[in-house]
């Protein structure tokens, strides 16, 4: 995929997750699907953090330096940091909206030839730009799938007979 073709999508599934985030109230938002998984506002808040730290960040470590080595960060802890559960859904859209605009301007800039630039991460290896985007499209695929997955199994234990059409992880 180009650049160019990742910042479309990036800013698709922006908008996806926006819109998700309008439509909860704030005990849909905060709802747990089960013990230990994250809430639909968590999910929001790892997507935002993950960008300032694991793809828009680790992209301009990149472009800043020639190899450089790559932070890591403590997700689980962030995470907790946050506390996005006890949050408000459209305080996270006004963030999440902030950074994924910076974001998509950072990869609507990236040049043909600075795809290949890479960095060294202590876990993984070296990781490239390129492969830092592809990655970013894959998570964001993941989480809008795990958010709107909340939602379908906090409806359903209220679809009565109409459970019988589906089953619960569809």
């Amino acid at each position: 995929m180009t650049a160019g073709e990742v910042a479309d999508l990036l800013e698709s599934s922006g908008h996806a997750f926006a819109a998700t985030l309008d439509a909860l109230t704030p005990e849909l938002a905060s709802w747990r699907p089960a013990p230990g998984e994250w809430c639909i506002n968590e999910v929001i808040g790892h997507v935002i953090e993950a960008e300032k730290n694991g793809f828009a960040g680790r992209i301009k470590v990149i472009l800043g330096a020639d190899e450089p080595d790559l932070p890591t960060w403590d997700r689980d802890r962030i995470i907790k940091d946050r506390d996005d559960c006890a949050g408000d859904p459209k305080e996270l859209k006004g963030e999440l909206t902030e950074v994924r605009r910076e974001s998509v301007k950072l990869v609507r800039s990236l040049r043909l030839e600075q795809m290949p630039r890479g960095g060294l991460h202590p876990q993984v290896g070296r990781l490239t730009v390129d492969e830092l985007l592809h990655e970013w499209v894959h998570h964001d695929g993941n989480h809008l799938r795990q958010a709107l997955g909340n939602v379908q199994a906090y409806v359903w234990p209220n679809m009565g007979n109409a459970r019988r059409f589906t089953r619960p992880e569809q």
